[in-house]
């Protein structure tokens, strides 16, 4: 079996213990990753304290080595991009996009502003608002997208001084592991560590006293654990939690023009997307088209392993989520839903569920109310544009949404009736650095990318000089 190594203070570091690593294709573990101690722990939050003084100390220098990071990132791809699919099950070529798009990333954060701001000045007071770092940081990411997720928060972190702590999913850990290999000669040593290991080494880092802020990306339980453990220290959070969001298609669309976005919209790394497409509604006089072109494009899908040049998607992840989803298709077929495509699993081993559309459900059965993280999408009928708002509107869920109409200014309106983080017209999950992202209700707190991101790790200062 490959042997992958932590990073601490530079490093790389072993563990006596050890976490095998299941290739979702198989089921089968093909790798093993350091199952990182307590101490080992402690070892990467004291790097990362002794290496805060001189990081903070020159912005220009960070920014510089922020582009070191997306050249080695861009340099290793070809080499971890077939460990990102051997692990989390996507194609290799949305592996080498998630790469790519981490090293853009990068970059882009480079180039975001971090200057003191004048608040006042006159012949009596000098009054400077100053961002400072909050120290040493710690992101939980989860296993859909590990590296790029990461980027997300590591890029923001470093560039405004703070020095970090990566603890991946222990489902994908690889790929992180070898981020941090890859990051070695482009940071300072302490400056990014990279640790390894199950539940209770995320429990040991929320709770460490050193860790000043956790940005957490995955599930909502586990996000209200988070918040919960953080609260006794008064660490900063950031959650990106769940999403159950609702696409609405208005009548006066083109069934065929829309019909493979939409698809994409809901199905893309087999619907293991936090901002994917999760619930469909479609207007009445075109409901019947709308589902006829969603269903062919799902049994024409090619699906296989992520290694395979023709797979167009993956297994799902883990065997955890491949029951859930099993189990929720299985609830709505119980409930009267009609499956258009799919609804089974296609293999005999690792984690593969055919495309799944589902018609004659609605809300109060679980595929409809929670989120599935998975390829099996429900399609509702509506007949007027207050009733469907209100049934979009009606979850604690508040990531995205998405209106569908050729009227532009119109869907534009309806987008902003809409109870959530990130509203689109004609389009969903649109994502770029440079835009702010988060959730409302319990999709999350807090905001990621762009300049908003940059400041959840920065806190204030004012500096108030008496001239006289």
């Amino acid at each position: 079996m490959s042997q992958f190594t932590m990073t601490i203070n530079g490093a790389a570091v072993g563990s006596d213990q050890q976490l095998s690593v299941l290739d979702p294709a198989t089921g089968r573990p093909f790798a093993e990753c350091p199952d990182c101690s307590e101490a080992q722990l402690d070892q990467a939050v004291r790097a990362a304290k002794a290496a805060l003084p001189a990081w903070q100390g020159d912005a220009e220098a960070r920014r510089a080595a922020l582009l070191k990071c997306a050249d080695a990132i861009e340099a290793q791809a070809q080499a971890i991009a077939p460990v990102l699919t051997q692990e989390q099950g996507k194609p290799l070529g949305k592996a080498l996009e998630e790469l790519y798009g981490a090293a853009l990333w990068f970059r882009s954060t480079v180039a975001l502003p971090l200057e003191d701001q004048l608040l006042r000045e006159d012949e009596n007071f000098r009054v400077e608002l100053r961002r400072r770092p909050l120290g040493v940081v710690a992101g939980i990411t989860p296993w859909n997208f590990p590296v790029l997720l990461a980027v997300w928060k590591i890029a923001p972190a470093l560039l405004a001084g703070n020095t970090f702590i990566l603890k991946p999913s222990p489902y994908t850990p690889l790929s992180s592991l070898a981020l941090g290999e890859a990051l070695r000669d482009a940071l300072p040593p302490g400056v990014f560590n990279v640790v390894s290991g199950g539940d209770q080494l995320g429990r040991w880092l929320t709770a460490h006293p050193e860790v000043r802020k956790i940005s957490f990306t995955g599930s909502v339980a586990t996000g209200k654990h988070i918040a919960a453990a953080a609260a006794p220290d008064l660490k900063r959070v950031t959650l990106e939690l769940g999403g159950n969001d609702p696409a609405i298609v208005l009548a006066d669309n083109n069934p065929e023009k829309i019909a493979e976005k939409l698809f994409w919209s809901a199905f893309a790394n087999s619907g293991q997307v936090c901002v994917a497409v999760k619930r469909l509604y479609v207007e009445e006089p075109i409901f019947p088209a709308v589902v006829e072109a969603l269903g062919a494009i799902a049994e024409r899908v090619k699906v296989g392993p992520g290694s395979a040049a023709d797979s167009e998607l993956g297994p799902l992840n883990n065997r955890a989520q491949f029951d859930r989803v099993s189990e929720l298709v299985e609830d709505a077929r119980s409930h009267g839903a009609k499956v258009v495509a799919g609804g089974k699993p296609l293999a005999n081993e690792g984690y593969f569920y055919a495309p799944t559309i589902l018609t004659d459900v609605t809300e109060g059965v679980r595929l409809v109310d929670e989120e599935q993280f998975g390829p099996a999408l429900p399609v509702m009928s509506f007949k007027s544009v207050d009733e469907v708002l209100g049934r979009a509107n009606g979850t604690h869920f508040g990531l995205g949404g998405s209106i569908w109409t050729e009227d532009l200014d119109r869907g534009a309106t309806l987008a902003r009736d809409l109870d959530c983080g990130t509203a689109w017209v004609n389009q969903h999950m649109n994502l770029a650095p440079d835009v702010p992202f988060g959730g409302v209700k319990w999709s999350g707190i807090g905001y990621e990318n762009g300049p908003w991101g940059l400041a959840a790790f920065t806190e204030y200062q004012v500096i108030n000089v008496a001239k006289r």
